[in-house]
């Protein structure tokens, strides 16, 4: 039964790979004591299959280009948070990342000795206990031979499990709690006092905060537009959107909050949620965008899971939605002139998304000296993910917009996340199984002594330092590498930071290993 269920893995690759991924998320839905590994339990099916069927492994190019998805998705998505992070704690982040990285390191080559290898394999064992390819293939590239290959096979696995498993018992003993994420868009209505008797909308306009916005006037128990000329009297109401404080602001100096006055009646005027699905408004700022003859107030945008004030300079983008209040009677003309189609939360231009993976490409291609001779480069994961951070803070160059909507840069990320896993893991299996069979116990160990060094730094001493702990399982994710740890981060700690701490480290962290195994084989 064994040698059959073999010929046929071994006979699809593709048939193995996604058997690897499905039965892996099965597992990984699975809570043991309150612990569940996700994605990351498609590492275990990929290496059960790989040691049954050791030609069963598809090739390396399906591996990378699963992992060049998910990192360029990770980049677009928290390009403009990892370059607001450089001017907050990101340089702290990465100054931890890099103590743990060296000091693994230095770990990896005492290790050489006691345990009979050679420095080469040490070297193996640094690269595999931070999941890194591009610090394997320069390690590979310094020694001139495969032994480095010898201990990146071994120390891989534990690179990949080991911080998942460490991370969930230190969220077990810290029980973190993570506050409700701030509210940056409050909507009120606002009844007048005396202070703003015969002013005009516009007057009013003018007095608020900056960030408030007048949706709609109730005057005479009407509910009315806000044109400019408009004067107000004392009891008039006001639909206002913006920022908590600035309506708090508002309240002490113009008139009281008294809600429903406006929204129980939609008799003349009423509320619509429109989705951007029309290229046409794409990539322009709602100032720019044509609106029809009839009313129309755009109060905020909806994008993601964040609500964005709607301020003139905003871009839209593909599966935005637009809060806007228009006279009742034109509540499907509106639908229709911006589209409305959930189709919009799927579109992403492939021209951009192309370019940007191209250029992260040549990006990790270009050579970059070292001190005393030798190279490195960033290699297919760090090239893509840095420019894409680049890209997605830079949000638009010309006619290319490089943000992807949030619900399709999910789907990508996680598709090249399940693909880049099994297909690693299945190759890894033979390979490990025939390691561990010949060269004992003890190069096991090795491997995990160096990564526990690695993690144990990282966590341990940024829970002394006081990191936010979503912030610091996104440092700890950042500093091993593989995405399924980043993945197990966010299913511990489910806020953003897991990633922002992980796009922060992983790029920088990757040169860091790259020029210390040069070093140490040099």
């Amino acid at each position: 039964m064994l040698d059959v269920i073999r010929m046929l893995l071994e006979a699809s690759p593709l048939l193995a790979l996604f058997l690897a991924i499905a039965t892996g998320y099965a597992i990984g839905q699975i809570s043991i004591a309150g612990v569940s590994f996700g994605a990351g339990a498609v590492l275990f099916t990929g290496l059960t299959i790989g040691a049954i069927a050791p030609r069963a492994a598809p090739p390396s190019l399906v591996g990378t280009l699963g992992l060049v998805m998910f990192v360029y998705g990770v980049g677009i998505q928290y390009g403009p948070q990892f370059f607001a992070s450089l001017r907050g704690p990101g340089i702290k982040y990465m100054a931890l990342a890099a103590v743990a990285v060296i000091a693994s390191l230095l770990v990896a080559m005492s290790l050489a000795g006691p345990l009979g290898i050679s420095t080469a394999t040490a070297a193996g064992l640094f690269a595999g206990s931070g999941t890194s390819t591009p610090t394997l293939q320069a390690a590979l590239a310094a020694a001139d031979n495969q032994d480095p290959a010898i201990g990146y096979s071994v120390s891989y696995p534990f690179g990949v499990v080991g911080p998942i498993i460490l991370m969930t018992f230190m969220a077990a003993w810290v029980k973190p709690k993570f506050a409700s994420p701030p509210q940056n868009v409050r909507i009120a209505e606002l009844t007048l006092e005396s202070t703003c008797e015969n002013r005009t909308v516009e007057e009013v306009s003018a007095i608020l905060p900056s960030d408030l916005k007048i949706v709609a006037v109730r005057q005479y128990h009407v509910n009315e537009p806000p044109v400019a000329s408009m004067r107000l009297h004392e009891g008039d109401g006001l639909l206002l959107v913006g920022n908590p404080s600035s309506i708090e602001r508002a309240k002490e100096s113009m008139g009281h909050e008294e809600p429903g006055r406006i929204s129980r009646d939609r008799a003349d005027f009423d509320v619509v949620r429109v989705y951007i699905s029309k290229a046409t408004f794409v990539g322009k700022g709602l100032h720019d965008i044509p609106l029809p003859d009839y009313p129309v107030t755009i109060s905020h945008v909806r994008r993601g899971d964040v609500d964005i004030i709607a301020s003139p300079d905003l871009t839209l983008e593909f599966g935005d939605q637009l809060v806007a209040a228009v006279p009742t009677s034109r509540k499907i003309d509106i639908r229709r002139h911006f589209g409305d189609s959930i189709k919009g939360n799927a579109e992403l231009s492939f021209v951009s998304v192309g370019v940007g993976i191209a250029l992260g490409l040549l990006l990790g291609m270009i050579p970059v000296p070292l001190p005393g001779g030798g190279t490195f480069s960033l290699g297919v994961a760090g090239g893509p993910l840095v420019m894409a951070l680049a890209l997605g803070w830079l949000g638009r160059t010309g006619p290319l917009g490089w943000r992807i909507p949030v619900i399709a840069n999910l789907v990508l990320r996680n598709l090249g996340l399940s693909v880049f896993i099994g297909s690693v893991a299945i190759g890894a299996g033979s390979p490990f199984v025939q390691t561990i069979a010949t060269n004992g116990i003890q190069i096991l160990l090795g491997g995990a002594a160096v990564l526990l060094t690695l993690v144990l730094i990282v966590l341990v001493a940024g829970h002394l330092l006081r990191i936010p702990f979503d912030d610091l399982l996104g440092v700890c994710a950042g500093s091993t590498g593989n995405p399924a740890i980043v993945v197990a981060a966010a299913r511990l700690a489910p806020t953003e930071r897991t990633d922002i701490g992980y796009a922060i480290c992983f790029p920088s962290m990757t040169i860091v290993k790259i020029i210390a195994v040069q070093v140490m084989l040099s």
